[in-house]
């Protein structure tokens, strides 16, 4: 599903134009967005926790010549499921 289809699967279940649910899918994206790169964690309870992992700088190698790299620490977005979402897939 892309963001049209979500948009789309918004409408449908409400009573919202498409474009008053794009807005209401962009103001939910942009909350979680803007609680992550606080530091923050965003915790839906049955659906699951958005959170920031930090990733320690490491050494690579360049698969073209085998030159070792540096890669540069950096902080990525991570997803846990939570339980009702987990029993609803199985």
């Amino acid at each position: 599903m892309n963001r049209n289809e979500l948009v789309d699967a918004v409408s449908g279940k409400t009573d919202m134009k498409k474009s008053e649910a794009s807005k209401a899918v962009d103001a939910v994206f942009d909350a979680i967005a803007d609680a992550l790169k606080g530091g923050d964690e965003v915790r839906l309870v049955g659906f699951g926790t958005f959170s920031v992992a930090s990733r320690a700088a490491s050494e690579g190698r360049n698969p073209r010549t085998g030159e070792k790299i540096q890669i540069a620490a950096s902080k990525q977005a991570k997803f846990k499921p939570g339980k009702g979402l987990r029993d609803s897939l199985n």
